[in-house]
């Protein structure tokens, strides 16, 4: 190895040892932030608070060595990837840090020492964002490909955790100005988890070239009987976004099989409904929230979801009725349901994916 050579790998291993050591001062003060809230110990939120400064210089000294790095080796290709993943989880461990400093400020404001169950329930949902954020440092300083893969989706198992822990937040009967901390502690945690998650797309944009993939989403399309418009609305789906997401078809009064008009629509405009059966909705919360967006296909369906999990959006939709339709009426009034369920579907997908949507 040539000098030029050994002096390029010393700096990028300073840049990543200096990112792996101020990662772990910003995941231990998440732990001690959330700790210090629910014992109401003032003197170690004032720590975190305090210690956020000198996070942020070093997080600024590291940004200094990725620009020396930059005007010193003039990289390309895998080193310049590796200066944009530094510079870009710089930010990220920024973020998480002001997130410790909001839990602890939260604490000093705390009245009343949370509920056991919600402070279970907050050292849980600490526990699995500080393991993302560890084990994203991890596969970060240890070039790990496969660890940031394996750790990126886990932001999932975190949002479950949040759902349930919101839900059970607004029952516990704590006084409203620790209602609002708390809610604000429980939203800080599960950002940690989306940073981590932006640091393991760091790491693989170093490692592999691999850019932050677009983001799907869990559709559910409900009506009464979950036998003709919302199988169609999932077929229509299916057809011209199935890289986008993944769509689900129910009914809150559900028919035993798929209307015959269904598949003769489907046979006609080369709509796939294999797999597509009447299934009840189920309406509970824990359900739901597996969900991105909900479709309501009638203000009626809409009225079955009593209450809207907190990560999801339920859209209602003016679906042209087929009610009272004669026979020779049905056809032309299911050309516009079909006419009105493609635009709004692609309206929505194009809002969410972009204009290159499929």
């Amino acid at each position: 190895m040539s000098v030029y050579e050994r002096r390029l790998a010393s700096d990028k291993d300073e840049i990543r040892r200096r990112i792996r050591d101020v990662g772990e001062r910003v995941n231990q003060a998440i732990g001690d932030s959330v700790e210090a809230l629910l014992r109401q110990d003032e003197p170690t939120c004032s720590r975190v608070i305090l210690g956020d400064p000198p996070i942020n210089r070093e997080i600024r000294a590291i940004e200094k060595l990725c620009h020396v790095f930059v005007a010193r080796h003039l990289p390309s290709a895998g080193h310049l990837r590796f200066v944009s993943s530094a510079l870009r989880m710089g930010v990220a461990l920024e973020r998480v840090g002001d997130y410790a400093t909001s839990i602890a400020r939260e604490g000093v404001q705390l009245t009343t020492a949370p509920p056991d169950r919600i402070a279970e329930e907050v050292r849980q949902l600490c526990g699995h964002a500080c393991f993302m954020l560890s084990s994203a440092l991890t596969a970060f300083s240890q070039k790990d490909e496969e660890l940031a893969r394996t750790t990126r989706p886990k932001t999932r198992e975190v949002e479950g955790v949040y759902a349930r822990a919101f839900n059970d937040l607004l029952g516990c009967g704590v006084p409203s100005a620790d209602l609002f901390a708390l809610v604000a502690v429980f939203h800080r945690l599960g950002r940690v988890s989306d940073q981590a998650q932006n640091l393991c797309e760091a790491t693989l944009f170093e490692l592999t070239g691999e850019g932050k993939p677009s983001r799907t989403y869990d559709m559910l399309f409900v009506d009464p009987r979950g036998t003709l418009v919302a199988p169609l609305a999932v077929a229509l789906a299916r057809k011209s976004f199935h890289r986008s997401g993944s769509y689900t078809a129910a009914g809150f009064q559900a028919g035993a099989v798929l209307a015959p008009e269904l598949h003769a629509l489907a046979d006609g405009l080369s709509l796939d409904v294999s797999g597509i059966v009447p299934t009840p909705l189920d309406a509970s919360p824990e359900a739901l929230q597996a969900y991105d967006i909900i479709v309501c296909l009638s203000p009626e369906a809409r009225r079955h979801i009593p209450r809207i999990p907190f990560n999801t959006v339920v859209l209602v939709w003016s679906v042209p009725t087929l009610a009272g339709a004669t026979e020779a009426e049905l056809s032309t009034r299911l050309q516009n349901v079909v006419r009105f369920l493609s635009s709004e579907i692609h309206h929505l997908m194009v809002m969410l994916r972009g204009e290159d949507a499929s």
